[in-house]
């Protein structure tokens, strides 16, 4: 039977990386009909971080809520992907990769990118790169160790969802770094979450939703409720 209109399904896909196949998930319409395109880059592998990761998934289910097909995808020697980590070098080749194929299977969708923790930093540096990134999203961006300096200077629309009780990724640092970073940027901050926004998920889900529904242009700090 057809599926009815606006029902989602989830595609198992590999795709050709740089060292390797690469294990990923499609998120889209059952009539692939879609007019944003987003790719979610995950944790560090290194501590357990995959494309099944809770935020991730979260983030993911929100954007294809707000109507866009979404790739989450395996880093290098994480989960069924080919290959071993390589401390950020080659992951940014990975996502390269993944954001290579949605701008082929979608050339004409407005494009997202996104990433959690580690994946953020991915995300970042790959956003600076490319001129057809519409919305960077990052998700507990760990400013402490990693260097986000490149966005001081990028015009890419900068989207920030921050845990306010982060032990992981300290919102005092993120406030200072952010404060550098080039316009137009927004942030917000869920009040009670934690790293994982542990039973903070319905209100990161919020947080991906008012960001993304913003205008690129917008600026601004705004404060999420506490559930």
């Amino acid at each position: 039977m057809p599926s009815p209109p606006g029902a989602a399904r989830l595609v198992q896909l590999t795709l050709d990386g740089p060292a390797g196949p690469l294990e990923a998930v499609l998120q889209e319409r059952a009539s692939g009909e879609h007019t944003i395109a987003a790719v979610v880059c995950h944790p560090h592998p290194l501590y357990g971080g995959t494309l099944h990761n809770k935020v991730v998934h979260r983030v993911a289910a929100t954007m294809l809520g707000l109507g866009a097909a979404v790739l989450r995808f395996n880093f290098r020697g994480a989960g069924k992907s080919a290959g071993r980590h390589d401390q950020g070098v080659g992951e940014l080749e990975d996502a390269r990769a993944a954001w290579t194929f949605m701008r082929e299977r979608w050339p004409a969708a407005r494009r997202w990118l996104a990433g959690f923790s580690f994946g953020s930093w991915i995300a970042a540096r790959l956003a600076v790169e490319l001129d057809d990134v519409e919305q960077l999203l990052l998700a507990a961006p760990p400013v402490q160790r990693s260097p986000f300096d490149l966005l001081r200077r990028s015009p890419v629309p900068k989207r920030v969802v921050q845990g306010a009780a982060d032990d992981v990724c300290p919102l005092p640092m993120l406030q200072v770094e952010f404060s550098y970073w080039a316009e137009p940027k927004r942030l917000v901050v869920v009040d009670g979450a934690g790293h994982f926004f542990d039973r903070r998920l319905e209100q990161l889900g919020d947080a991906v939703r008012t960001l993304l529904d913003a205008r690129p242009e917008t600026a601004g700090e705004s404060r999420g409720t506490p559930r």
